[in-house]
């Protein structure tokens, strides 16, 4: 590993690597970017006394990200990561309901013992196929979006430096006096926590909390009943269903595009810098290549935007 030469932090006194850029003792900017005074992407200096609740986490994630990150990096293990993977899948299934709600099969339900248990059946089925499938893609793209980081910032490296045992600038101060300065709270470099990567940077699918309510009122209100009196083939449903001159499922997937290749990778982008303490300008850069090569692969390219 490198070697990388020091600084010493204005505000607090205490020595950081140079290549932070905030101060990993107190949490003051040691180095400036143009893109960070836009509001999204604006760094926090604040003292970190308590962390924000649950459901301001949410609001923050939506509102000021960067708040939200800040908070969450300072208490990583609180993080609502895992939660929104399971509201995501929740939501889901209304995605899967609604698209189900349009098939009408008279002979399967008259052979229902309790039919008006069918819909609660069939959310619960599609609840956990979303769980599955989104647990998979969200994995997926954390991974991706890391290796990207990587060419950028070094990403790993500088976890490594962070949270590999014991950290360099933890074992230089382990046993000398701190600055007498040092009595901010914006720091991170005395916590004792793991990185908890993965619950962190699964906050950056909280759009879809939102996208896929409105993709299953997209789907309610826009796809065709389908009626029939006895089982057809599954193919023939399908195909009805899930039409790929659909400019019902058309909508959805422009929608989805627009998450998934801007907003998503702004979110992941927050998230890669306060975990990594690195530059705003170059993960961003990579993680919206990264995005937006992944909503052209699994969006943009789909049926019912190409017309075949």
């Amino acid at each position: 590993m490198a070697t990388v030469a020091t600084i010493r932090c204005p505000r607090c006194g205490n020595e950081v690597r140079g290549n932070y850029f905030t101060c990993t003792f107190c949490g003051k900017r040691l180095r400036k970017e143009r893109i960070e005074e836009f509001y999204l992407f604006k760094r926090i200096e604040e003292e970190w006394v308590t962390p924000l609740g649950f459901f301001e986490k949410l609001i923050y994630l939506f509102i000021n990200p960067s708040r939200a990150f800040w908070d969450i990096n300072h208490l990583r293990k609180k993080s609502p990561g895992y939660f929104i993977l399971l509201f995501n899948s929740l939501t889901y299934g209304l995605i899967g309901l609604a698209t189900a709600s349009h098939v009408s099969i008279q002979s399967v339900i008259n052979s229902m013992r309790y039919p008006s248990l069918a819909p609660l059946i069939l959310y619960i089925l599609f609840f956990l196929f979303g769980f599955v499938y989104q647990s998979l893609l969200y994995l997926f793209l954390i991974w991706i979006y890391g290796k990207a980081a990587n060419y950028s910032v070094n990403f790993s490296e500088r976890l490594e430096q962070r949270f590999g045992g014991e950290s360099i600038e933890k074992q230089q101060y382990k046993d000398r006096k701190l600055s007498p300065f040092s009595i901010y709270k914006g720091g991170t470099l005395l916590q004792t926590q793991k990185p908890y990567k993965t619950k962190m940077f699964m906050c950056a699918f909280v759009p879809f909390l939102i996208i896929n309510p409105l993709n299953a009122l997209i789907l309610a209100i826009g796809l065709p009943d389908i009626y029939l009196s006895a089982p057809s083939g599954s193919a023939d449903i399908f195909l009805m269903l899930f039409d790929p001159n659909s400019s019902v499922w058309a909508a959805v997937h422009i929608i989805e595009f627009i998450i998934m290749g801007f907003w998503v990778p702004l979110l992941m982008t927050i998230a890669i810098r306060e975990l990594s303490n690195s530059s705003t300008l170059r993960v961003l850069v990579s993680s919206y290549i990264v995005g937006i090569l992944i909503a052209i692969f699994f969006y943009l390219l789909r049926p019912t935007l190409l017309g075949y």
